[in-house]
């Protein structure tokens, strides 16, 4: 029996004046409420109880111990009960990653609806592309959009998001439309990530998974770069719909090889794996699921080169 066990067993014991009730009281055995006593008042070097035939009652020193036990027990107890609230009401700092450019278009608005309806909480919200390990940094909740990487992370998928790939109306008359994969080859492409010799994209064709290689012209980790450049003619981009989908409803790009998609990929809501999560993340996961389980960017028209 430890030491917070015993003292429990201490103030059973004064509060009823008895083993028997004390043991009642626990769910235990009468012997061992004597030999958590016994122990105890070996371990202090005093005697804590007088124990005869009809009652058991606290010694001076007993008297004392048992109210700075007592005091203990309730400010641990008090403690649990603050904690349990943390988990049941949403309180407290919430703090969020997100990439930029979803994080400027979407999450911004996004989340000041969701302070909006929770009005105890307060907010600290990082945008960067890069990815950060939230355990390191201590981060609640890191929205991620991507293919899931093996980690310790408990991810929650939050919406599909649709990659397509688009070129300016202009880049198009000036240097024609490619209809297959292999063409991208001869035309100056907008790559997403590092710059390496020969980058390659993922595209599906009849729904099986093709790689081919491109030339790029611009290759940047912030997808509103790609997106300038590929408004401005300078080359032909795959991109999300959340940041393309608006210019193809305009008119300022186009999707190019229609017939040969980019498979989708997904926003996901990531977070420790703790045995209970927070009321603060949880609340804010389920709002994201709510807002953006039916894309509103996949609501407006879109145009593809002929």
């Amino acid at each position: 029996m430890d030491k917070l066990e015993a003292m429990t067993v201490l103030t059973k014991v004064v509060a009823s004046g008895s083993f028997a009730e004390a043991a009642r009281r626990l769910g235990v055995t009468r012997s061992a409420i004597s030999k958590a006593v016994t122990q105890l008042e070996q371990e202090l070097g005093a005697r804590l109880l007088d124990r005869t035939t009809r009652r058991v009652s606290p010694t001076e020193a007993g008297l004392a111990y048992y109210e700075r036990c007592l005091a203990i027990l309730t400010q641990i107890e008090e403690m649990e009960a603050q904690i349990a609230r943390l988990h049941d009401e949403p309180k407290g700092v919430l703090k969020i990653n997100a990439p930029m450019s979803f994080g400027t278009l979407y999450l911004g608005s996004a989340i000041a609806d969701f302070m909006d309806r929770y009005r105890e909480l307060k907010v600290e919200l990082t945008l960067t592309d890069r990815m950060i390990d939230p355990l390191e940094e201590g981060v609640d909740v890191t929205v991620r959009i991507g293919a899931m990487v093996d980690s310790s992370l408990i991810a929650r998928r939050i919406s599909t998001v649709r990659v397509v790939v688009v070129a300016s109306p202009d880049y198009l008359a000036r240097h024609g439309t490619p209809k297959q994969p292999d063409d991208l080859i001869d035309h100056k492409c907008l790559h997403y990530g590092h710059s390496i010799t020969v980058p390659r994209w993922a595209l599906t064709e009849n729904g099986a998974p093709v790689t081919v290689p491109v030339s790029a012209c611009l290759s940047s980790n912030n997808g509103d770069t790609l997106r300038d450049a590929a408004i401005k003619g300078i080359g032909i981009a795959r991109l999300p719909t959340f940041l393309v989908g608006a210019d193809i409803a305009a008119g300022r790009l186009v999707t190019v090889l229609a017939n040969y998609p980019p498979e989708d990929g997904a926003i996901h809501a990531l977070y420790a794996p703790n045995r209970f999560l927070a009321a603060k993340s949880r609340v804010f996961i389920d709002f994201l699921v709510e807002r953006f389980g039916t894309p509103a960017w996949e609501r407006g028209g879109a145009k593809a080169a002929k």
